[in-house]
C-alpha cells in the first residue's frame, strides 16, 4: 500500500476492506431487514405541501409498488428510464426501484433546454421518461411537445404507447404530478398498474440483476462536443459509497442532509447510497436554498452534510444565521470539494456551522470519489489537498508532455485505475478509448501532484491551464492565493488570448460585503505574494459567478465574460 518508489504513483490496496458483491436492490432489502423501523427519509417542506416521513419498511413498500408499476409498463432489464426533476420523493423512489428490476436510471440535468433534452433522449435510447411539468421557468413538457409532436396525440399511453420517428425508443412520458397532460401518464397511474405484477414476479426479476450490470447513465456537462453518457455499475457505485463513508466515517444512525442534486453522483451515490447502505436517515432538500438548509438543520438535526464551498459560503452569509437564529451544532461531519477551499473558509465553517470537514476529489466517471482526506488531517492539509486515494484505488500523476510518471510534487495529469471506473461512454467507443488506456488507466483531465505520503493536490483542468510566454500557469494556485485576501469572498482565474504572450490570466473576484478593494490594491497584493509570471494581467469584479448544478464555476462562461468585458476575441 502506498506510493511506489519515488514516483507519484499510489498503488491501490484493500486496506482491510473487502469489496461488496451485491446489487443496489439487494443492499436496500438488507437494510430494510436490519432496520425496518428506523426513519429512512424525511421531507419537511410544508410550504410545498410536502411533508413526508418514511421508515425503512414504509420506503420498501413504496419502492416495491413502483418497481412493479414500471415492470407493468413493459420495462425490461437493461432498458433506459430517464428522470428529469428536482429532488422530489419520486426521484429517490425511482433510483431504488429501477435498480431492483435491472433497468438503467438515466439522470437528466434540470437545467437542460429543448435541444439538450432531445439529444439525451435519443442518444440514451430512453424508453420511459419521468418528469415534472416545469422547473424554474423551464417548461419540460413544452420542450417535449416540440421534440415529439406525436406525444400530444397519444390517447392511451398504456394500451397504445408513443410511436415517434424522432425518438424511436420512447414509449411513455410519466408526469410527477396530479394533473393530466395530453399523451402523458400520471405517476399515480404507474403505481396502480403495479397491482397486476406479483411479488414473485418482482423477486424473479430482481434475482437476475448482477453487480456488474449498468445501474446508471450520467451525462457529462459536454463542455466540448456533445455530452457523454457515463455508464456506472451497481458494483462501482455501491462500493464507492461504502469506501467514502468508511473514511468519513459514517457511524450508527447518522442523519444526512442531502442538498446536492440527485442527477449528480454527489447526490444519488455519495448521499443516497451511502445513507441507505449504512442504514441512516436521509433528510432531503428539494433544491438548495441557504435559508431552507439552515431551517432543516435547525429542525431535523442532521449529523452529516455534503456541500460545495459556494453553498457553505451562502449559509455563512445568511442574515438569519449571522443573527444566531439557527442552531447547526448537530453537524459533526461534512463532505466538501469541487473547487479550491481556503483554510480560512474551512476554519470558519468548522467554527460557525460545526462539523469536521472532509475534502474529496470526485468525477462522474469514477463513481465518483477518488480521494478523501482523513478525519484527523490538519486544516492546512485539508485546504491544500484532496486527501489520499480510497482503498482499492490506484492513482498516478503523469507528465502531459513526456507520458512518464511524475515525481513527488511535480505537476501532471491525474489518472485513476480500479473498481470505481465507469464501464465506458454509452455508444461512444472512440471516446471511451480516448479516455482509458490499454492498461485500464482513466485520464481524468485534471492537473495535480502527489506528495511522498500519497496526498493529492488538484491544480486545475488540463484544458484550463494557461500557457503564458511558454510558462505553465495553474489557475488554482492563483485562486487559492487570492482567497487568502481578507476582502476576497470568491475568485476564479481564466486565460484569455494575447497577441504577444499567447495567453494572459484574468482574475474575476467577488468582494466581501462593504469592501472597497480595487484593482490596484489587488495587483499589488499579487505582486508581493506570487511569482511575477503568475500575476494576472487583468482584474474584474463580479457580483456572482455562473455555476454548474453541482456548484462549480463554469470556466468556459467566465472566459467568455472576461473576453467580452476586455474586448477580446476567443478563437473557436
Amino acid at each position: 500500500m502506498g506510493v511506489a518508489g519515488n514516483q507519484a504513483y499510489w498503488e491501490g490496496q484493500p486496506e482491510g476492506v473487502t469489496l461488496l458483491d451485491t446489487t443496489i436492490g439487494d443492499m436496500f432489502d438488507a437494510s430494510v431487514l436490519a432496520e425496518g423501523d428506523r426513519e429512512a427519509v424525511v421531507y419537511d417542506y410544508p410550504e410545498l405541501n410536502l411533508e413526508l416521513r418514511l421508515s425503512y419498511r414504509q420506503l420498501h413498500e413504496v419502492v416495491q409498488q413502483l418497481a412493479k408499476g414500471v415492470m407493468a409498463l413493459g420495462v425490461q432489464a437493461g432498458d433506459k428510464v430517464a428522470v428529469l426533476a428536482p429532488n422530489l420523493p419520486q426521484w429517490l423512489f425511482l433510483e431504488v426501484a429501477l435498480a431492483k428490476i435491472g433497468a438503467v436510471l438515466v439522470t437528466v440535468n434540470t437545467g437542460y433546454k429543448q435541444a439538450e433534452l432531445a439529444y439525451l433522449l435519443k442518444n440514451g435510447d430512453i424508453k420511459v421518461l419521468f418528469t415534472v411539468e416545469s422547473y424554474r421557468n423551464n417548461s419540460f413538457l413544452e420542450a417535449l411537445y416540440g421534440i415529439v409532436p406525436e406525444l400530444g396525440q397519444c390517447l392511451d399511453p398504456v394500451a397504445q404507447p408513443l410511436q415517434s420517428a424522432a425518438l424511436p425508443h420512447l414509449r411513455q412520458v410519466v408526469i410527477l404530478g396530479e394533473v393530466d397532460k395530453p399523451g402523458c401518464l400520471r405517476y399515480q397511474r404507474v403505481l396502480e398498474l403495479g397491482a397486476d405484477v406479483t411479488d414473485a414476479q418482482l423477486a424473479q426479476r430482481q434475482a437476475t440483476v448482477q453487480p456488474h450490470d449498468v445501474a446508471q447513465i450520467q451525462y457529462t456537462s459536454g463542455t466540448t462536443g456533445h455530452p457523454k453518457g457515463v455508464m456506472l455499475s451497481h458494483h462501482s457505485t455501491l462500493n464507492n459509497a461504502m469506501l467514502t463513508s468508511l473514511r468519513l466515517p459514517f457511524g450508527e444512525a447518522e442523519r444526512f442532509l442531502c442538498s446536492m442534486p440527485l442527477f449528480h453522483t454527489a447526490g444519488c451515490v455519495v448521499n443516497v447510497l451511502s445513507t441507505l447502505l449504512n442504514r441512516g436517515t436521509l433528510i432531503m432538500a428539494v433544491w438548495f436554498d441557504a435559508r431552507k438548509m439552515l431551517e432543516l438543520i435547525h429542525a431535523e438535526r442532521p449529523t452529516i452534510i455534503n456541500m460545495v464551498p459556494t453553498m457553505l459560503i451562502a449559509m455563512l452569509n445568511d442574515e438569519g444565521f449571522q443573527q444566531g437564529r439557527y442552531d447547526t451544532r448537530s453537524i459533526k461531519k461534512m463532505l466538501t470539494g469541487g473547487t479550491s477551499i481556503p483554510i480560512v473558509l474551512i476554519e470558519e465553517v468548522a467554527r460557525k456551522i460545526g462539523g469536521n470537514p472532509t475534502i474529496v476529489l470526485g468525477l462522474t466517471e469514477t463513481s465518483p470519489i477518488v480521494c478523501e482526506t482523513l478525519a484527523d488531517d490538519s486544516f492546512e492539509r485539508k485546504s491544500s489537498t484532496v486527501g489520499k486515494p480510497l482503498p482499492h484505488t490506484s492513482v498516478r500523476i503523469v507528465d502531459t508532455e513526456t507520458g512518464r510518471v511524475a515525481g513527488f510534487g511535480e505537476a501532471g495529469e491525474i489518472q485513476v485505475k480500479g473498481y470505481l471506473l465507469m464501464k465506458g461512454y454509452y455508444k461512444m467507443p472512440d471516446k471511451t478509448a480516448m479516455a482509458m488506456d490499454a492498461d485500464g488507466w482513466f485520464r481524468t483531465g485534471d492537473l495535480g501532484s502527489m506528495d511522498a505520503e500519497g496526498y493529492v493536490r488538484v491544480i486545475g483542468r488540463v484544458k484550463d491551464m494557461i500557457i503564458r510566454g511558454g510558462e505553465n500557469i495553474y489557475p488554482v494556485e492563483i485562486e487559492e492565493f487570492l482567497l487568502r485576501h481578507e476582502h476576497v469572498e470568491e475568485a476564479a482565474v481564466v486565460g484569455v488570448p494575447d497577441d504577444y504572450m499567447g495567453e494572459e490570466a484574468v482574475a474575476l473576484v467577488r468582494r466581501a460585503v462593504d469592501s472597497n478593494l480595487d484593482e490596484d490594491a489587488l495587483r499589488t497584493y499579487c505582486r508581493e505574494g506570487i511569482s511575477r509570471y503568475k500575476v494576472p494581467k487583468y482584474y474584474l469584479f463580479v457580483e456572482s459567478f455562473p455555476l454548474t448544478p453541482s456548484g462549480k464555476f463554469k470556466k468556459n462562461e467566465l472566459r467568455r465574460i472576461a473576453a467580452e468585458q476586455l474586448g477580446l476575441i476567443i478563437p473557436e
